[in-house]
C-alpha cells in the first residue's frame, strides 16, 4: 500500500491505478474512504476512462453496465484486436470437432478443481481436446491429472501470444475456450489474434469481456436472464446449469473438533470462506446484525493476511459485536478443507461478488449456503448454484430477506436438519454435481455453434 500510495501521489491519472490501489485495500478489508472512491471510479468508468480493471469492478459494483464499460476500457488499452495473422481460412468439416482449452490455472486451483472431470469425460469419438497451459507449472497432483486428461497438453509459457494463436490455427482448433478471461495470468491477446474461428469465455471470468473477438459466453438463465442481454457483447449460450464440477472429489475423513478450529464449545456457526476482497462493508454489517440477533453464534471466516483479520475484528467491535465471535481459518489441504465444512452450520454468501467454487465446495460437503441475488453475473452465481442443486429456498432477493432468513434458520434446528437432509439427497440427483450430464449439454452446445459456423451463419444466442 505504501508503494501504491506513492505511485498515486506521483501520477494519480495513471491507467487503472485507482482501481488497483483500491483492490489492494480490499485484500486487507481496509474500507477507509471506500464510499467516495466508488463514486469516483463509477464516474470514471462511465466516462470511458481506464480507471479500474474489470475483475476488480466485479467485486466493487453490482452493475452489469459498469462491468461492460470497464471491460471495454481494458480491452481497448490492453488487448485490442490484433490482425497480424490475418483471417482464418475457411475450413472443411473434420471427423472430430477440435476444442482448445486455454488456461493459466491447469494446476491446484479452483478452476482446475471444477473442470478436471469434464476434460476426462469428453466424448473422444466426436471431440479432440487440447489444453494450452500458460500458468505456473506447479508439478502437483492436479497438474499431472490434467496432463493425462487431454489428447494433447501443451505448455506455451515460452511462446508469445501471437505464436500461441498461430499454433492453435496450425493444429486446427475449431472452438477456443478461454477459461481465465481478465484474471491473473490471463492472456487475452491470444484470442485477440484469433486462435480459432469460434471463441468463447467460460468459468474463470464472471462477466462480459466486451471484446469483438469473443463470440460466445456460457451462462444459464439465472445468471443472465434474457432481458439483460444488452449488458453482454457476446452471444449467450444458455446451459441447463452453469458451473461444471468434479463429482470424483474426495472429502477428507478427518473430523474437526470445534476446539481445534477455535470455535466456541456450543452455539450456531455461520461461515464464509470467500477471499477477503469479496467482503464489502454492507455485507459485513448484515453479518454483524445477524450475530447480534442470534445469541451465542459465531462467524468463521478465511483471511490470508493478519491485516484483514485485524480490520474485520475492529469492524465487528464498532458494530457492537465481541471481536472474539469472529474466528479465522487458514489455508489447508483440499480434502481437509472440504471436511472442515462439517463443523459449520450455514454458509453466508457475499454480495456483489458471490461465492463460486467455495459455495459448491460447501454444498458438496453437505453445508447449506444462503445467498442474496443481485443484478450482475457475479452477483447471481450463488443463485445459479442453488437452483442447480434444487435449493431455491436459500436464495434471498433483498438484504433484509437475507438477514431474516439467516436468523430464522439459526433459530430453528429442525428446519436446518431438513435442509441438510434435502441437500444430501439432491447432491446426486440434481444437475450441479452431475458431471456427465453437464458434459453432454456442453458438447451439444459445441455441436450447435460448429454447425452454425459451417452453415455460414454468424454467432447467435443458443439455449
Amino acid at each position: 500500500m505504501a508503494s501504491f500510495d506513492r505511485a498515486f501521489r506521483l501520477d494519480p491519472e495513471r491507467k487503472f491505478l485507482l482501481g488497483l490501489r483500491r483492490a489492494e485495500q480490499m485484500h486487507t478489508c481496509d474500507w477507509a474512504g471506500l464510499e467516495a472512491e466508488l463514486e469516483t471510479l463509477a464516474q470514471a468508468i462511465k466516462a470511458g476512462r481506464p480507471a479500474c480493471p474489470p475483475f476488480v469492478t466485479l467485486a466493487l459494483f453490482d452493475s452489469p453496465s459498469l462491468h461492460r464499460l470497464a471491460a471495454e476500457a481494458w480491452m481497448r488499452e490492453e488487448c485490442p484486436p490484433d490482425r497480424r495473422l490475418g483471417d482464418i481460412v475457411a475450413r472443411k468439416r473434420g471427423e472430430k470437432i477440435k476444442i482448445g482449452y486455454f488456461s493459466a490455472d491447469f494446476r491446484e486451483h479452483p478452476v482446475a478443481r471444477l473442470t478436471a472431470e469434464l476434460f476426462e469425460l469428453h466424448d473422444r469419438s466426436r471431440f479432440d481436446i487440447t489444453g494450452f497451459a500458460f500458468g505456473p507449472d506447479t508439478n502437483d497432483a492436479m497438474r499431472n491429472r490434467l496432463v493425462s486428461a487431454f489428447d494433447r497438453f501443451i505448455d506455451v509459457r515460452g511462446r508469445s501470444d501471437v505464436e500461441v494463436a498461430a499454433l492453435a490455427r496450425e493444429i486446427g482448433i475449431d472452438v477456443a475456450v478461454d477459461l481465465g478471461g481478465y484474471t491473473q495470468y490471463g492472456r487475452t491477446k491470444i484470442f485477440a489474434s484469433r486462435a480459432a474461428p469460434i471463441q468463447l469465455s467460460y468459468i474463470g471470468y464472471l462477466g462480459t469481456m466486451s471484446a469483438p473477438y469473443m463470440d460466445y459466453l456460457l451462462a444459464d438463465k439465472t445468471l443472465i436472464p434474457p432481458e439483460r442481454l444488452a449488458d453482454y457483447s457476446e452471444k449467450i449460450i444458455w446451459l441447463p446449469s452453469y458451473q461444471v464440477n468434479d463429482s470424483q472429489r474426495r472429502i477428507g475423513a478427518r473430523q474437526f473438533t470445534r476446539a481445534e478450529l477455535g470455535l466456541p464449545a456450543s452455539g450456531f456457526v455461520f461461515c464464509c470462506l470467500n477471499a477477503p476482497y469479496k467482503i464489502m462493508p454492507n455485507a459485513f454489517a448484515a453479518w454483524m446484525r445477524i450475530l447480534r440477533r442470534v445469541p451465542s453464534s459465531c462467524l468463521f471466516l478465511y483471511a490470508n493476511n493478519s491485516a484483514a483479520e485485524a480490520n474485520l475484528r475492529g469492524a465487528a467491535r464498532l458494530a457492537g459485536v465481541e471481536p472474539e465471535r469472529i474466528v479465522f481459518g487458514k489455508l489447508i489441504a483440499v480434502e481437509d478443507y472440504l471436511a472442515r465444512y462439517r463443523a459449520m452450520d450455514l454458509f453466508l454468501d457475499t454480495l456483489p461478488y458471490n461465492a463460486g467454487t467455495t459455495a459448491s465446495d460447501a454444498l458438496w460437503a453437505g453445508l447449506p449456503v444462503l445467498t442474496c441475488n443481485g443484478r450482475s453475473f457475479a452477483a447471481r452465481y450463488g443463485a445459479s448454484l442453488l437452483n442447480a442443486v434444487g435449493m431455491p429456498e436459500l436464495i434471498a432477493n433483498t438484504s433484509e430477506e437475507y438477514e431474516e432468513l439467516a436468523v430464522q434458520l439459526a433459530s430453528d434446528p429442525a428446519r436446518m436438519e431438513t435442509l441438510r437432509q434435502k441437500l444430501a439427497n439432491n447432491r446426486t440427483g440434481k444437475q450441479l454435481f452431475d458431471t456427465p450430464r453437464f458434459t453432454r449439454s456442453l458438447e451439444s452446445a459445441y455441436v450447435r455453434i460448429y454447425e452454425r459456423y459451417h452453415a455460414g451463419l454468424p454467432p447467435d444466442h443458443i439455449s
